[in-house]
């Protein structure tokens, strides 16, 4: 590549974080990497054929993700948030602090069941509402709506199907999302746990120690079927929905299980995803009288375009010798302690991702990994440090991760202002210690089991 095309490139990619970080009059993060991979192509470092290889790299991914979302957009059209959320506030027996739990409990499965995106967009406005129907201050709000937040997007690490960019580096890396699972999960929840835990550290005397108690206080304006519009329940609707909500759980449960199986068969998981949430919107619409069409303009398809502009723009990157930069110094700590070179690179992902965002952080970081010739297992723990940096270290300011915008922007629609000073005031004290103690427990684990 000659000089120009390289400064061309990187004012493109330049451009492209500022468009996103900033979104000038609401611009959409999708059109801002649109723009960006537009002007990267006609800078001449990514090719016709670049373009293609990237899009058999993206399209499974994005896919897997698009499915995952048309089933939690399914799901929260039945109700399904506005329930689990009630009971949360019921079990929470007017506690406070067992809320905090229970609010960070639902962060984290709706994660683990469908993804980190889904999560933020979809648990947000739910427990924003549930918050103004108890009548906390807004003062009492941060520390549960900041902590489902992290607990949402961290949690992205356990399982490679929870974030689009995880799925698709786990594919340049070669690695099954069994497999990945299997070396992950445990480190991935045990981190998890700790993150929490501070988390409960910093907020404990700010939590309310008694709010409101709620009994049957169910949204049931989204299920028509189950009883008039208006009318109030009687105990039979109640028992009908939470039999239908359990049922509708239990189908995510099991997706999810299909998901590892397909892997393990070497059969595409899109297909399974694509085929689940097929399944899910037929039963809606045969059960409930929904007709599916609601979802063509309900479904986030811009989280493709997202994931496939940012592509192109990282593969110029790639192009104009940013990953030999990095591999040239890189390779020389190859050579020293396993843990140590994790904890390099776990810290080197978190630097980036918080300085360009963990998607285009997440991939560079994994061309970098790809082309060092590394041991298979030396490739994959690193990677897997890659992980904990780009999901849980991008955590430290806003913009470091997708979902954490949309979060932002969600919290900006409903009158609720998070400062950057009020965000980072929480996150410099638990994200690096997370980091850090995250990355320790993988090593161990890895040594145990798989080395």
């Amino acid at each position: 590549m000659n000089d120009i095309t390289s400064i061309f490139t990187l004012i493109s990619f330049l451009i492209t974080m500022i468009l996103i970080f900033f979104r000038p009059k609401g611009m959409n993060e999708a059109t801002a990497a649109t723009i960006g991979a537009v002007l990267i192509f006609i800078s001449g470092s990514v090719s016709l054929a670049d373009v293609a290889d990237i899009g058999s790299k993206v399209t499974g991914a994005a896919l897997t993700i698009i499915a995952t979302m048309v089933m939690a957009l399914t799901m929260e059209s039945i109700g399904f948030f506005h329930w689990a959320a009630t009971r949360l506030l019921i079990a929470a027996k007017g506690s406070g602090i067992r809320l905090f739990w229970l609010t960070n409990l639902l962060c984290f499965l709706m994660t683990l069941f469908l993804n980190n995106d889904g999560s933020i967009i979809i648990t947000t406005p739910v427990l924003l509402m549930l918050f103004r129907k108890i009548g906390l201050k807004q003062k009492e709000k941060f520390p549960y709506l900041i902590s489902g937040a992290l607990i949402a997007t961290a949690s992205s690490v356990p399982i490679g199907v929870s974030n689009i960019v995880n799925l698709i580096s786990l594919n340049m890396i070669g690695l099954d999302l069994y497999m990945q699972t299997a070396m992950m999960f445990i480190p991935g929840i045990v981190g998890l746990a700790f993150l929490y835990f501070i988390l409960l550290g910093v907020f404990y005397r700010h939590l309310p120690k008694k709010i409101p108690l709620i009994k049957n206080n169910i949204d049931y304006r989204k299920i028509p079927s189950l009883h008039p519009l208006h009318s109030e329940p009687n105990v039979e609707d109640l028992k009908r929905q939470s039999k239908l909500m359990v049922g509708v759980f239990a189908f995510i449960f099991l997706v999810r299980i299909a998901l590892f199986v397909a892997s393990y068969y070497d059969i595409p998981i899109s297909i399974v995803a694509v085929s689940s949430s097929v399944l899910l919107l037929g039963w809606r619409w045969f059960y409930l009288k929904i007709n599916p069409s609601d979802m063509v303009k309900k479904t986030p398809w811009d989280i493709f375009v997202f994931a496939y502009a940012m592509y192109i723009v990282v593969y110029g990157l790639h192009n104009i010798g940013l990953t030999n930069f990095l591999v040239q110094h890189l390779e020389p700590i190859m050579d020293d302690h396993l843990f140590k070179v994790s904890l390099i690179m776990g810290s080197i992902l978190t630097l980036m991702s918080n300085v360009f965002n963990n998607h285009p952080a997440l991939m560079i970081g994994t061309f970098t990994l790809t082309e060092m010739n590394l041991e298979p297992i030396v490739l994959q723990t690193l990677y897997l440090a890659n992980i904990i940096g780009s999901d849980i270290g991008a955590l430290l300011i806003p913009t470091g991760t997708l979902a954490t915008l949309i979060w932002m922007h969600i919290l900006k629609q409903h009158n609720v202002k998070v400062s950057w000073g009020n965000y980072m005031k929480v996150t410099l004290i638990v994200i690096p210690a997370t980091v850090i103690f995250s990355i320790v427990i993988l090593y161990i684990w890895l040594d145990l089991f798989f080395y």
